[in-house]
């Protein structure tokens, strides 16, 4: 029994680590395009040993969107993915299904914290309706969100780039065959989150009117 669970482990992380499977959990949703172009906040950790480029359409206007962009964070507006497991890690996620007005308010050099024992994440960019710009204030991780107007709605894309805190062979291997993989599972649900929310807006605004994703229409 323990010959083949042994057995059965190394094929999992076989799987995890080839390449097919890396380029499904490290670029879910996104082009070709978008994969390989040069995105804002690329800059800012150029030589990243990890880099993911995943992305959805939202049928609904940039504007719609946004808002729960700004919000999110711990403490805030949650993730959007499965708070359960965010707060396993003490991250006191709690994704919330409105705008919350007095969250609205995002500037750079803000930061929003990530837990106990991580380092907060500081507002590089906050260019409104276009690009947000985190980064952690080790240096180590730079995640920034990228909206386009598209026929029918919006393109967010998320690139995030990582240097795992753990140097050599051994930590970056476990990165990317535990870490990577499981991130897949967490920001697929919070694109996926943003999209339903976004869509939800978009329809409030079509029946009340572009008033309702002015910042008078939000907090109403």
């Amino acid at each position: 029994m323990k010959t083949w669970t042994l057995v059965a482990a190394a094929g999992l992380v076989a799987a995890a680590v080839s390449a097919p499977a890396r380029r499904w959990y490290l670029t879910w949703g996104a082009t070709t395009d978008e994969i390989a172009e040069e995105l804002p906040g690329d800059d800012l950790l150029p030589d990243a040993d990890l880099v993911s480029t995943r992305a959805v359409t939202i049928a609904a206007p940039p504007s719609a969107v946004w808002p729960w962009l700004i919000q999110m964070g711990s403490g805030r507006g949650g993730a959007y993915t499965y708070d359960w497991i965010e707060n396993l890690f003490g991250l006191n996620m709690h994704s919330a299904d409105e705008i919350v007005p007095e969250l609205q308010h995002l500037a750079v050099g803000d930061e929003l914290p990530l837990g106990k024992d991580a380092p907060p994440m500081r507002v590089e960019t906050c260019d409104e309706n276009r690009t947000l710009i985190f980064r952690s204030v080790d240096g180590l991780w730079v995640w920034a969100f990228v909206l386009r107007p598209v026929a029918g709605g919006t393109r967010l894309i998320s690139r995030n780039r990582v240097m795992p805190p753990a140097a050599g062979f051994v930590g970056t291997f476990i990165y990317n065959a535990v870490m990577a993989p499981g991130s897949l599972v967490m920001e697929r649900r919070m694109l996926i989150g943003i999209k339903m929310r976004a869509e939800r807006l978009g329809r409030t605004a079509e029946t009340e009117g572009p008033s309702a994703l002015t910042a008078e229409g939000l907090s109403s």
